[in-house]
């Protein structure tokens, strides 16, 4: 009797487990059946970005990818929010090298192997503006007055540890101005205003954000952080073109919570790319001065993890880790 109830009820689980696990596949094949939504942990341009891009995979998924801003935290909100959901696709999070550094600055307990990786889609190279008034040409100018000054460098930053914070940190280090520096927070300003009104002398930040007073000769970004010029600032020198050995640039992208099926990715995967690749975002990339920069989930995940050692290196020898 006891034998025949354990056959019977292994039997029970059994069928019950491939049942479960049909029910998983069937969901993940039809996957999606419900709007998607995607955390964006930034404003400006990290934002106008996500837009462009949900709408385009709107298109793709045939059910709405839905941009929801949970912001704050240096993106340590939106990442916990995101990876204490459900891994079924329908939670997915606009991600930067913001899971890096937040980790590494004790912002958030977990690091990007909470997450599975989707596509990254852009890059972004931050500039470093001045106001023209300063008089200043090249990062070898800022330095010579910098070092001459009696007082400090006042430098706009999103906040203490923010990406901003960090690019700033390491240029003026390699610089050899790092002790010459005072970090302000913009709060509800913005880099262009701030500078213009001579709260802060310089800021890094997009491109995007400083073009139109470039054009009008209120402001000179003097440097960008990448490798290569920025085709919406093509005049700028890069600052290793300078002497300045620093290589930092922002990418963006897409991933879900540790466990999301295979299938579910692999349909999240296809929409980002068809949505990279389209002229319509190649097209907001020239207007807001990004870089369209598909990788597929595999490239995508192998360079979040060689960015992790990076960012955890360069914190650590900033002094900026928790």
């Amino acid at each position: 009797m006891l034998k025949s109830l354990t056959r019977l009820t292994t039997g029970v689980l059994a069928a019950a487990a491939i049942g479960m696990a049909g029910s998983v596949s069937a969901t993940a094949a039809d996957f999606p059946t419900k709007p998607v939504e995607m955390t964006v942990l930034f404003g400006g341009t990290a934002n106008t970005i996500a837009q462009v891009l949900s709408e385009l995979m709107t298109d793709e998924l045939g059910n709405p990818v839905v941009p929801v801003s949970r912001p704050g935290g240096g993106g340590a909100v939106g990442y916990a929010f995101v990876q204490g959901s459900r891994p079924d696709g329908y939670n997915i999070v606009w991600n930067s090298n913001s899971i890096n550094t937040s980790h590494h600055t004790g912002k958030i307990p977990f690091d990007y192997t909470a997450f599975e990786p989707v596509a990254q889609v852009s890059v972004e190279t931050p500039a470093l503006a001045v106001s023209s008034d300063k008089g200043w040409e090249s990062l070898s100018d800022m330095a010579e007055a910098v070092k001459a000054m009696d007082g400090t460098l006042k430098v706009g930053i999103s906040g203490k540890g923010s990406f901003t914070h960090l690019t700033s940190a390491a240029l003026f280090d390699w610089m050899g101005i790092g002790d010459k520096v005072s970090y302000i927070s913009y709060g509800d300003g913005k880099a262009p205003v701030e500078l213009l009104a001579g709260r802060i002398d310089a800021a890094i930040q997009w491109p995007g954000q400083f073009k139109s007073y470039v054009d009008t000769n209120k402001i000179s970004v003097l440097a960008v952080t990448g490798n290569e010029r920025v085709d919406i600032l093509p005049d700028v020198p890069t600052a290793s073109e300078q002497g300045v050995d620093i290589n930092i640039t922002m990418w963006r992208g897409l991933a879900v919570p540790k466990g999301t099926p295979k299938e579910v990715i692999a349909k999240l995967e296809s929409a980002a790319k068809a949505a990279t690749e389209s002229e319509k975002f190649k097209e907001a990339s020239v207007n807001l001065g990004f870089t369209p920069a598909y990788l597929d989930a595999s490239a995508f995940g192998d360079r979040i993890a060689k960015d992790d050692g990076f960012y955890q290196e360069l914190l650590t020898s900033l002094g900026m880790t928790n």
